[in-house]
């Protein structure tokens, strides 16, 4: 078996009520409130990293002029409530 990776502690205060959701669910998955914290956590970083890499894609399109025109993407989105929508306006 492979060694351990190296932990390290990280103290935050938190909300009563938040503490109490995280004791129900690790009571729930028979879990330590530690691991239930470490998922949250390793969940939360997942979503922002990806967040970050769609900013930075988007940015990127627009740089090279990849973008739809604010009227015809206006247009498309009021059309969607009528009985013949537009076409999903596409980028120039």
């Amino acid at each position: 078996m492979g060694q351990a990776p190296e932990t390290r502690v990280i103290t935050a205060h938190v909300p009563a009520t938040l503490a109490e959701q995280v004791d129900q669910v690790a009571h729930r998955l028979e879990r330590s409130r530690g691991w239930i914290v470490k998922q949250a956590l390793s969940a939360y970083l997942a979503q922002e990293e990806e967040r970050d890499r769609l900013t930075r894609e988007a940015l990127a399109d627009v740089d090279a002029g990849r973008v739809i025109d604010h009227n015809a993407m206006r247009a498309w989105a009021d059309s969607l409530a009528t009985e013949q929508p537009l076409p999903s306006p596409v980028a120039r």
